[in-house]
């Protein structure tokens, strides 16, 4: 599975609207994967050390968004090496990288940002060269987008080539009048229990007075079942009578 934290309290605070969410889904679609999660955390180092000390202990792939920096209010960094009980340590391809942007103007603070949990490995920044990290299967990058999403494409594209297409999915939906989600359960469940590899979802609309005006319903899941799945739900959701395009 993929997940992602987003991190910042300039999320949590709403000086910044999150972009990295959309992109994630979006770059991980075209590969033919999906996103199964996310979570937003703000800059405080015990819930980011619980956090990451749990995803630590899965199997899944996780992009962690922002807080590598050196400032005070940036975390991630050492939260990620307490997380796993490891020291931070000024990497030697980071400080390649960093003294190669800054040259003479290398200062410690800026050392400083090259310092990962012992045994991470690099992830080259393609703008200004201040490289993110690796540990195991969780990918560190910053919070700028212009330098996030290239770095998450390139793990994307240098370390999962091999799963691409492996978690591809299929959608169709309707529109159903005059009937509200309770109603449309009975027909959800059928097509779920008929078809195990589909997802059935609802989205219900509201007109501003908040009378209800439709619910989409449709399926999501194996390419080779939805049209099937789509055709066994128009038929259970016309077989309760509600009218549908």
């Amino acid at each position: 599975m993929f997940g992602a934290f987003i991190i910042g309290d300039e999320i949590i605070v709403g000086k910044r609207q999150d972009k990295h969410l959309t992109f994630l889904i979006g770059a991980l679609a075209k590969r033919g994967l999906r996103l199964s999660w996310a979570q937003y955390l703000g800059d405080e180092p015990a819930r980011l050390t619980a956090a990451l000390r749990n995803s630590f202990s899965t199997k899944d792939v996780v992009f962690s968004f922002g807080g590598i920096g050196a400032t005070p209010d940036d975390h991630t960094r050492q939260c990620a090496a307490a997380a796993l009980n490891l020291a931070l340590k000024l990497h030697p391809d980071a400080e390649k990288e960093i003294r190669g942007r800054f040259g003479g103007e290398t200062t410690p603070e800026r050392l400083a940002m090259g310092e990962f949990p012992a045994g991470a490995q690099i992830i080259p920044n393609p703008v200004n060269r201040i490289p993110g990290f690796s540990l195991g299967e969780h990918y560190f990058v910053p919070g700028f987008p212009q330098m996030a999403w290239p770095m998450t494409e390139w793990v994307l594209d240098t370390r999962y080539r091999e799963r691409f297409d492996s978690q591809k999915w299929g959608e169709a939906s309707i529109l159903v009048f005059e009937a509200g989600e309770s109603q449309l359960i009975p027909a959800m469940k059928a097509v779920e229990a008929a078809f195990p590899a589909i997802k059935v979802f609802s989205l219900p609309s509201m007109g501003q007075d908040g009378s209800r005006i439709h619910v989409e319903l449709g399926v999501r899941g194996s390419p080779g079942e939805v049209d099937a799945a789509m055709q066994a739900l128009r038929q259970a959701v016309g077989k309760a009578g509600f009218p549908y395009r």
